[in-house]
């Protein structure tokens, strides 16, 4: 039972990493090299890890798809070591609108000519993204923002992971103290109470037991 107990507590926390790791924002620093719109058949497994259409449009089973091409440095360790050669990503640009995830993202025409516009130049820019990029499945990450960095090496800090972790460590220890609280003025009164009357039945019980087994004692010693 306990090794049932950890192998649950380690499936919900690695369904939460997971996730956090789809929602949250990340950032790839990279250099754009083309723009480009499809025709997409969305097919009932890859459609989940779409957006809805653009504000003001219609949701149809196909539509036209924007996509953003890069080169990026290839890396280690989920990013953060580098290495020499490079490697390609492709992004979409889709309308969040008011659904899940909350960026309330309605500019991604904007963002599209933004993106080719940067792609005729040589400069490095940071992309923030939401999602993963499976390819057997034709899964992209949705581009939220773009804009220029002085490098490869530069710094980017993920505020927006960094206030969320730690909103959510404060609401868990906020919750966790409200439960104890609660745990010591109502449950562990409520338990103690019910414990004290099971006490007072059992003991109440072994009394009449104990008077029978001397009222048929008696009638024993008679015999």
């Amino acid at each position: 039972m306990h090794r049932i107990k950890i192998a649950f507590r380690v499936l919900v926390f690695l369904i939460f990493g997971l996730f956090c790791h789809y929602v949250l924002p990340q950032h790839d620093i990279v250099k754009l090299t083309s723009t480009e719109v499809i025709r997409t058949d969305f097919s009932s497994y890859n459609r989940l890890f779409y957006a809805q259409a653009d504000s003001g449009a219609t949701e149809q089973p196909t539509r036209d798809l924007r996509l953003i091409n890069t080169s990026k440095q290839k890396t280690f360790l989920l990013g953060f070591i580098p290495r020499d050669s490079a490697e390609v990503m492709v992004y979409r640009n889709e309308d969040t609108g008011w659904i899940w995830p909350p960026y309330f993202k309605f500019d991604s025409s904007d963002l599209q000519a933004e993106a080719a516009n940067l792609a005729k130049g040589d400069d490095w820019v940071v992309i923030t993204h939401y999602g993963w990029r499976i390819r057997w499945a034709s899964i992209y990450p949705n581009a939220i923002a773009i804009r220029t960095v002085s490098g490869p090496d530069a710094t980017v800090i993920p505020w927006a992971s960094i206030v969320f972790f730690l909103s959510l460590i404060c609401a868990i220890v906020f919750v966790r103290a409200m439960w104890r609280q609660f745990r010591e003025r109502t449950v562990d009164p409520l338990l103690d109470s019910a414990g004290h009357k099971v006490d007072e039945v059992q003991a109440d019980m072994a009394e009449r037991r104990g008077r029978i087994s001397r009222w048929l004692d008696t009638w024993r010693s008679k015999k």
